[in-house]
């Protein structure tokens, strides 16, 4: 009888030990997947951040060259002049305040430089942080870019509205939710909202087109970030472009699909540069 216990406690703990085991290793293997995802969601920003890092160093060597060359003129120019042997004082006056004009310019292309790339460095750290904080959204859905020194936000209207209609879908305003989050990170920012439609024709109610429906839509987006994420309503603009700024030919249905969209427009602090001119 003693041995029967024996065995039975044996087979037992066999079973408990191997359950435990089990349930171990599918959640360590559940942990896995989440690292997986998360090292493949970094190495694409990674990658992403490469792409735009030595398109921009490009443009510095460009620059770069550009400001060599014109030193290099400004040289032999300076070298022709010294080699003048009879002047007048007026003449001597005149020559010495064009050099010291060209010196300016030497420094004011350099503060444009310095400026540019201040400015490029912060849009590319907002871009990541949009991409970072939007990461599991389709690429269909929502679209992230910098297109000649200004940064675009494009949301697919699939995602934000029904077919036809101006009244934000509720699962949406998450997503408006983690790009008001960067945003409210940076106040200095000024955004438009542009609505943004296809060709088909459309007429509803108190909208008579498809002008009406790109701007509702815009105004729909700005009061949700007024409202509930609290963006100040100054630093927002509402737009609506119709189907007149299309992305692809309108077709077929997925350049309609294309053409249907709000885009959030980060508006370039152009007073920066006005100031910095004012100064020189």
């Amino acid at each position: 009888m003693r041995l029967k216990h024996v065995v039975l406690f044996v087979v037992s703990s066999f079973f408990l030990f191997s359950c435990v085991s089990t349930k171990k290793m599918k959640k360590e293997k559940e942990k896995y997947a989440k690292l997986d995802s998360a090292y493949s969601q970094l190495k694409k920003q990674n990658q992403d951040c490469g792409d735009s890092a030595r398109v921009y160093a490009a443009m510095i060597n460009a620059l770069r060259d550009r400001l060599n060359d014109q030193k290099a003129s400004n040289q032999d120019m300076e070298n022709h002049l010294k080699d003048l042997s009879v002047l007048s004082g007026s003449q001597a006056s005149s020559i010495n305040q064009f050099l010291q004009s060209m010196g300016a310019k030497d420094a004011y292309i350099k503060d444009m430089q310095a400026a540019m790339a201040r400015k490029d460095s912060m849009n590319m750290a907002l871009v990541m942080n949009l991409k970072g904080a939007v990461g599991d959204m389709n690429d269909k859905d929502i679209n992230i870019k910098i297109d000649k020194g200004v940064v675009y936000v494009d949301i697919s209207d699939k995602l934000l509205f029904k077919s036809g209609k101006y009244v934000v879908n509720g699962p949406a305003k998450e997503v408006l939710g983690k790009v008001a989050k960067v945003l409210l990170a940076h106040p200095e920012i000024e955004f438009m909202v542009e609505g943004h439609t296809d060709n088909v024709a459309f007429k509803e109610g108190l909208l008579e087109d498809n002008w009406d429906l790109s701007t509702k839509r815009a105004t729909s987006v700005i009061r949700i970030l007024q409202n509930e994420y609290h963006i100040p309503p100054a630093r927002m603009t509402a737009a609506g472009r119709g189907e007149y700024k299309p992305l692809e030919p309108n077709d077929s249905p997925e350049g309609k699909a294309a053409n249907r969209r709000t885009r959030i427009v980060i508006l370039p602090a152009l007073d920066q540069f006005f100031q910095l001119m004012d100064k020189k």
